[in-house]
């Protein structure tokens, strides 16, 4: 664990990507990295096979579910409760990700619900907030990223906010293979745990992830931040190889490593 004493963290976020091939190759190329934690988000339809190699083979690796219901059951046909994810074997999950903001219409209130319900569920959410790029160019990333956050409080009922762990990704970097400056990613970054603080408490140390087009040549100037406590990788990550380069990048950066 780094000096300032929060958790370290790399997230594989494979997106609409995988095969059962894909996922023994991957899980075989897997090893642990001291000081970092290690997840996984495949496709739902892989979480049982994905549980069962990792039991097998990695057990250090966690298992996310890349979306979930905000009600525990339900006529909700095609849909997935968090109770649903648990019970096939995750322990994490990705919570509002921009992909699912733009293509499937979610609101910050729906997601504000989605994170309650998974931590009722007992995941560990990764609620990810972020802006566009006409937002950022009207000097507007920060209101709409704040607003992203207020909306957590605004739900209603309590909050842990010390469970939750934060993912910026600015949406124009998003698979562009360009990810936001250094500058860019350490500003956001400071933004978000001082409204977290705001919301939350001064007491509150929240975990913030960066996430956007991260990939193994970028990694270690992000990593360098005392602000970034890891990623979350998309591309980059559909290897089990590269997966584990850019955890060592973090490691490197970071982690108090043996001897």
């Amino acid at each position: 664990m780094p000096d300032n004493g929060r958790r370290l963290i790399v997230a594989a976020n494979w997106k609409m990507h995988g095969s059962l091939q894909m996922l023994g190759e991957y899980v075989a190329q897997l090893t642990p990295v001291s000081g970092v934690e290690l997840v996984v988000f495949p496709p739902s339809v892989y979480l049982f096979a994905m549980q069962a190699a990792l039991a097998e083979r990695a057990t250090y690796v966690a298992i996310g579910a890349q979306d979930v219901h905000e009600r525990a059951s339900g006529a909700f046909t095609g849909e997935e409760s968090a109770e649903m994810m648990a019970d096939a074997g995750a322990r994490w999950t990705i919570i509002g990700h921009s992909e699912r903001r733009r293509f499937a219409g979610e609101t910050d209130h729906r997601i504000a619900a989605k994170v309650r319900a998974a931590l009722r569920a007992g995941l560990q959410p990764i609620l990810c907030v972020g802006e566009s790029l006409q937002e950022r160019t009207e000097s507007a990333a920060e209101k709409v990223v704040g607003a992203q956050l207020a909306a957590m409080a605004a739900a209603g009922g309590e909050l842990d906010w010390q469970r939750l762990i934060v993912a910026y990704e600015p949406v124009w970097a998003i698979g562009t293979g360009h990810s936001a400056r250094i500058d860019q990613v350490e500003d956001m970054h400071g933004f978000i745990r001082q409204t977290v603080q705001t919301l939350g408490g001064t007491a509150v140390d929240p975990v913030v992830l960066y996430g956007g087009s991260v990939n193994e040549k970028n990694a270690e100037e992000l990593f360098r931040s005392t602000l970034v406590d890891g990623a979350l990788v998309g591309s980059a990550a559909l290897t089990g190889t590269r997966f584990l380069n850019i955890a060592r990048s973090l490691q490197r950066m970071k982690a108090h490593k043996p001897g």
